[in-house]
């Protein structure tokens, strides 16, 4: 008896050996996710800063892409998550501080919710031109769409994204009624851009400026206080006559209730990653200037839980004023799709209704 019961406890003994490594793996797997699709700027930081955190981090890092809603659903399924460190949200700064001005029903409380960990980085917007827009420049361009009002559409990554308001901003201050065509992420925007479906973009500098340094399109203006280093070339919309500026950040956010020493190394490795040459350089300019200095774009990459909360009390003010603004806004939402088609069907979706 004693010997059956030895080689029980021995059986049971080697299976917990084998299955413990393969359960501690999976307690140690940190997932992040990113509420755009694949390919997008979000996306690609996003996977970037991954990349150095399992070197800083030692453990696995997977990134979870949960498109929808302007990144709303990633948000409420962090909120859901147990708050052990291993699930944190890579988001833009409008889901958390614009969107509580704008939709009664988000399904989470950006204050209560969640944790802020690191400020990813901040960065401002480029204005772009595709082949479906005239020569010139941003006042040629907006001259022919207030003389053409049914092409006078822009391209964003979203409907409720800071793109989506600077857009919105840029119609007000030239006086140009502009249709805004929401898509699910930068990446298929910018797709339809080229393509010639839509004349004009507002989006992460990150999402065209290949395209535009390769002849395709054209960044007509940056939405920043100053211009991009990286684009000395492209005039800021004050310069260009338009009285606006606009920014946002990619913010790392945990689940309510993170322990404070949880936060703490999570922000330490998320924004030394944030500040690697290759991220911040895509972050601030797009992918091909990782072999500049990432000082020299502008922009701020890699920044503390409180710095995290100063960039959404500042945002936050902002997204008050712009939800009675844009309120009535006209946005058409273009459905995701494998192949790109041509043209968006046009809808009466109301993105501002309360």
């Amino acid at each position: 008896m004693k010997r059956r019961q030895f080689a029980a406890q021995a059986a049971a003994f080697a299976a917990a050996v084998a299955i413990a490594p393969r359960s501690f793996a999976q307690e140690r797997t940190l997932r992040i996710l990113v509420g755009f699709p694949p390919g997008g700027s979000a996306d690609v930081v996003a996977r970037l800063l991954a990349d150095k955190m399992r070197v800083t981090l030692n453990q696995n890092v997977i990134i979870d892409n949960k498109p929808g809603a302007a990144g709303r659903l990633a948000l409420a399924e962090v909120k859901r998550a147990a708050p052990d460190g291993n699930t944190l949200v890579f988001s833009p700064s409008g889901a958390l501080v614009i969107h509580p001005w704008l939709y009664p029903s988000l399904g989470y409380d950006p204050v209560k919710d969640f944790t802020p960990v690191a400020l990813a980085g901040t960065f401002d917007f480029a204005v772009t031109a595709g082949p479906g827009a005239p020569a010139g420049d941003l006042k040629a361009v907006l001259a022919w769409m207030k003389a053409n009002p049914t092409k006078a559409n822009y391209a964003t990554s979203g409907a409720g994204t800071v793109p989506h308001f600077a857009g919105q901003l840029l119609a007000q201050a030239s006086g140009v009624p502009m249709t805004h065509v929401a898509y699910r992420g930068g990446a298929p925007a910018a797709q339809d851009l080229i393509g010639g479906q839509v004349p004009l973009m507002v989006d992460t500098a990150s999402e065209t400026i290949e395209h535009h340094r390769a002849g395709k399109v054209r960044i007509l203006a940056m939405t920043g206080a100053q211009r991009n280093r990286s684009l000395p070339e492209v005039p800021t919309l004050k310069e260009a006559g338009i009285d606006v500026t606009a920014n946002a950040f990619f913010g790392l956010y945990g689940p309510a209730g993170l322990p404070a020493d949880t936060v703490q190394r999570r922000s330490r490795r998320g924004r030394r990653a944030a500040r690697a040459r290759r991220a911040g350089a895509h972050l601030c300019a797009g992918p091909g200037a990782h072999a500049r200095r990432p000082g020299r774009t502008r922009g701020h990459a890699g920044g503390a839980p409180e710095d995290v909360g100063a960039a959404d009390q500042e945002l936050g003010l902002q997204g008050r004023g712009l939800s009675e603004a844009f309120r009535p806004a006209r946005s058409v939402r273009v459905p995701p799709r494998a192949p790109p088609r041509r043209g968006a069907r046009r809808s009466d979706a109301r993105a501002w209704s309360r």
